[in-house]
């Protein structure tokens, strides 16, 4: 929804589109492999249930797009009411299924959809007022090809992302044990307090980048590097302090051990914000492969590493991997960006989705959309 080119009407009604079919493909695809779900992971419920659970499927499907929308149009405020309600709108939900008389799970399934339904209304509803559906005109399948084409290369990166963050609890968990997982566990969750700044960064340069001149967003993302990438850094020493007085205290001396593996996290942490603005910089110029690429070298490290070094050194061990995969990672993204930086501008623009004779832009339509 970013730049010129996907200011196309059509766009608009394509992403829609494109949620609604995938959501409505996502149920029928869930209720199909139901069966085979509840035998191998949910054998205490009931098929029934199981089955009843790929709402969430489609809800969730149009609650995502809903706020990706949100944060392209752009309306970061809207994108940011999703991001509230999302977690929030569930509760009561829940509450009022499970106080009128349902057991729990069933009151968590439809709870989740309730909320789910609550937050995309209100989502898709301020998209509408805001001029989102405004002379939209009809889907295209060449559009629908872009969307996917940008989303299959960019979700490869979501998924390595989450195979780096807990590929290692997996593998420390099957070679060393539950203990020593729940100590790894808290290690990795303290540390990764240092991601909320460079998560936020990124959230808001995202669509910044996609809506600007490619050779501005290089030079604002260069800029931004410099301003804000040394943050990391400097908060490792107090957080560190911290870990050493707060972990005991909150989970017991059991967890002194949970420090020294936070402070190695940390350290591995300290250019996630440098990483944050060029991942969000590659997004914005239609690069979104060679974020999955880097990313795809700290999923490498941190398999090799965990299989090396768990065995032998245990927690710390895991600890050392994923500090060396994190640095491999913002590695392999300063390159990536020096690499784009060398390209002609031409080829940025044209990453990006260059504009064709078929599908013009009326600018008409798009002032009244953001007039």
């Amino acid at each position: 929804l970013g730049g010129d080119r996907a200011r196309e009407p059509r766009f608009r009604a394509t992403i829609f589109a494109i949620a609604c079919v995938s959501g409505s493909v996502g149920i029928l695809a869930w209720i199909a492999i139901s069966p085979l779900v509840r035998h191998v992971f949910l054998p205490n419920l009931s098929l029934g249930l199981v089955a009843l659970a790929g709402i969430t499927v489609a809800t969730q499907v149009l609650e995502s797009t809903s706020k990706a929308c949100s944060q392209g149009f752009p309306d970061l405020p809207g994108a940011n009411r999703v991001i509230l309600l999302e977690e929030l709108a569930f509760i009561p939900a829940f509450f009022v299924f499970h106080l009128s008389g349902m057991g729990v799970f069933l009151a968590i399934v439809l709870g989740l959809a309730a909320g789910d339904l609550i937050t995309l209304s209100s989502a898709w509803i301020r998209l509408a007022r805001k001029g989102f559906f405004r002379n939209t005109g009809k889907p295209t399948m060449a559009l629908v090809r872009q969307v996917l084409g940008f989303g299959v290369r960019a979700q490869v990166s979501s998924i390595i992302l989450l195979l780096n963050a807990r590929l290692d609890f997996a593998i420390v968990g099957a070679i060393v044990g539950p203990a020593s997982l729940g100590v790894y566990a808290t290690a990795s969750r303290f540390a990764e307090l240092l991601r909320l700044p460079s998560l936020a960064i990124n959230y808001v340069l995202y669509p910044q980048f996609a809506h600007g001149d490619p050779g501005e967003s290089l030079s604002t993302a260069r800029g931004w590097i410099r301003k804000v990438g040394w943050i990391p850094l400097v908060s490792i020493v107090p957080l560190g302090l911290l870990a050493r007085w707060l972990l005991p205290l909150f989970y017991g001396s059991q967890f002194r051990g949970a420090v020294a593996p936070s402070w190695v996290l940390l350290a591995g942490l300290s250019g996630s914000t440098i990483g944050a603005i060029i991942s969000a910089f590659l997004y914005g110029v239609g690069r979104p492969g060679l974020n999955s690429l880097a990313l795809g070298g700290g999923l490498v490290m941190t398999v090799i590493l965990d299989v090396t070094l768990i065995p032998r050194y245990g927690v710390m061990g895991a600890a050392i991997a994923s500090a060396v995969a994190y640095t491999t990672t913002t590695i392999v993204l300063i390159l990536c960006l020096r690499w784009v930086a060398a390209r002609p501008a031409s080829e940025l623009t044209a990453s990006r989705g260059p504009r064709t004779a078929d599908d013009p832009i009326d600018t008409t339509q798009l002032m009244e959309v953001e007039g």
